[in-house]
């Protein structure tokens, strides 16, 4: 195995033997199998598009089997071998689609000319499989040899992984956009030919695009189903009685489960990335949605240890679980952990029986209060003020301190940073990044508060149209508007995210705590030079910088 797609990627050069985050290196190369068969379906579905022939199920599985592979998502091998039998079968699927295609168009597919990702057979057993991956041309992310094509080559598939995460969120919801699919094979194409270092910067610049399309897509599901996000306060404290706690990011899996344990007496509590649950009206009209457990998602062994609630993962961000309470998780949709009971079909019945088994907390856990909801249509409904703010000096800054949580050190910057900002600064966050530092009290501005919890990172959208909406009522550019991006990163979102903000011309994005190891010198200087890209330094470094 040789991974290095996530921040706390061993050494800060690559995992090799196991991975950081549990992956076994079973997993591993198969997981690098798939991405290359991918890379095959990529192409003939491309083509068979020029024909104008596309395929529900050629671009639901793409994004699907993209998502599987995100960091902490699926470290099963057995679901892996599953989705590599069926990637074989998308594959006929696909290069039929192709021949029929051009048949109708009266043309004959010279089928010598395909790639060879595109009529790999897989062997029919994991040591089959495993013996693949090490002997195939183009398996694996060491195959390319000249160092920059294959740093912007593995910067495109980790931004491709992001944003099959954020598409597959938002078809869950009804919502899909042919050209997303379109890119989607387009760019895993493109990855079978040999192209110079600008064409794979340009293509990155349109992922990048593509994402913020994508990131709308899955905030108009999200609307539609659940509302507007409103500020709401969220209690921590935990109540004695049975209990789920739901860690993810599906918030239409919320939504079935408050449903079918309404009137069971079940207390609902959000773990991680699930906190902008209690921001939707239609979730938080269930008043067995009791409040918010624990922290990030990399604490999660210490702070489910002893606790008698059952667990339930909804999307990427499990940890291996701990013997004592593993047989109180469980997991859904494409996350899945080896020996974890995995739900179906939405169908919540083991995890509610495990809750009313376990009977929860005997006594009260005290806690405290977080907020959340502030979308972009709540800031939006009070821009006049934020505006009336600045105009007079109320406001001098605005900070988007936001991005994914880790264990690795030097996060501790983060809560530096916003503990730092003066009062007469406004901080916007989101994403899990946002457990570093949400429990502050930073006091209000105009009655405002002065940190405002944007949501998800598949809350991302919600940045930009923020950002937007000061633009314009400024009446300048984005990148002339008292507003800087301090993100932290660790896996493929927070990558595709990075690339969206490129894309859309935002410069001076600092980024921590540590750069990527899949960025050589030469492609960072790229970044550096064309977008002012910054590696965070200290709190007080940057704060001065920024604000002088």
């Amino acid at each position: 195995m040789f991974c290095y797609q996530c921040e706390q990627t061993k050494s800060g050069t690559g995992c090799d033997k196991i991975g950081v985050c549990g992956k076994s290196p079973e997993v591993a190369d198969l997981q690098d199998i798939l991405v290359y068969q991918l890379k095959g379906i990529g192409y003939l579905a491309h083509q068979a598009r020029q024909y104008g022939r596309t395929d529900e199920k050629v671009n639901r599985f793409t994004v699907e089997a993209l998502f599987t592979t995100v960091t902490n998502v699926d470290f099963d091998p057995e679901r892996m071998l599953h989705w590599i039998q069926q990637a074989a079968e998308v594959r006929n699927q696909a290069a039929q689609l192709l021949r029929q295609a051009a048949k109708e168009s009266r043309v004959e597919p010279n089928e010598s000319l395909w790639p060879e990702s595109a009529t790999y057979n897989p062997a029919n057993d994991e040591s089959g499989l495993l013996q693949d991956a090490v002997t195939i041309n183009g398996i694996g992310v060491l195959q390319e040899k000249d160092a920059d094509i294959r740093s912007l080559q593995e910067l495109l598939t980790y931004g491709l992984k992001g944003m099959a995460a954020y598409a597959d969120h938002a078809a869950i919801l009804g919502q899909q956009d042919d050209q997303v699919y379109a890119f989607f094979h387009e760019a895993l194409s493109a990855m079978n030919d040999e192209k110079p270092m600008q064409d794979w910067l340009e293509l990155n610049m349109r992922c990048g695009m593509t994402n913020v399309r994508t990131m709308e897509l899955l905030d108009t599901g999200h609307t539609a189903t659940l509302g507007h996000p409103e500020p709401t306060v969220v209690s921590t404290t935990i109540k004695p009685g049975p209990a789920i706690v739901v860690s993810g990011h599906d918030m239409l899996s919320m939504l079935k489960l408050l449903q079918q344990t309404e009137g069971k007496g079940i207390n609902i509590y959000t773990h991680g990335e699930m906190l902008p649950a209690h921001g939707y009206p239609e979730l938080k009209k269930f008043s067995h949605l009791s409040g918010h457990f624990g922290t990030a998602w990399q604490n999660q062994q210490k702070e489910f240890d002893g606790v008698p609630a059952a667990y339930l993962f909804n999307t990427n961000c499990i940890q291996k679980p701990k013997p004592s309470y593993r047989d109180q998780v469980f997991t859904s949709q494409l996350v899945a952990w080896p020996g974890v009971t995995h739900i179906e079909n939405y169908d919540f019945s083991p995890v509610i029986d495990k809750a009313l088994q376990l009977g929860g907390l005997t006594e009260e856990q005290p806690g405290g209060t977080l907020m959340t909801g502030f979308g972009h249509n709540a800031v939006m409904n009070v821009a006049d003020n934020v505006v009336d703010a600045v105009k007079n000096g109320d406001i001098r800054h605005f900070f988007l301190v936001g991005g994914c949580d880790g264990a690795k050190p030097g996060r501790n910057y983060y809560t530096e940073f916003v503990e730092k900002t003066p009062e007469d600064t406004v901080v916007l966050t989101l994403a899990c990044g946002k457990f570093r530092f949400n429990d502050k009290d930073l006091g209000e501005i105009g009655g405002l508060p002065r940190l405002m919890d944007v949501g998800q990172c598949n809350d991302a959208y919600s940045a930009i149209r923020i950002a937007q909406t000061l633009s314009e009522a400024f009446d300048t550019e984005i990148n002339e508007l008292p507003l800087s991006l301090v993100l932290s990163w660790y896996e493929q979102k927070a990558v595709v995210i990075l690339l969206s903000l490129l894309a859309l011309g935002i410069k001076g994005v600092r980024l921590g705590p540590t750069l990527p190891a899949f960025l050589t010198d030469n492609v960072l200087n790229v970044l550096v030079d064309q977008f002012d890209v910054k590696p965070v330094t200290t709190a007080d470094e940057d704060l001065k910088a920024i604000l002088g």
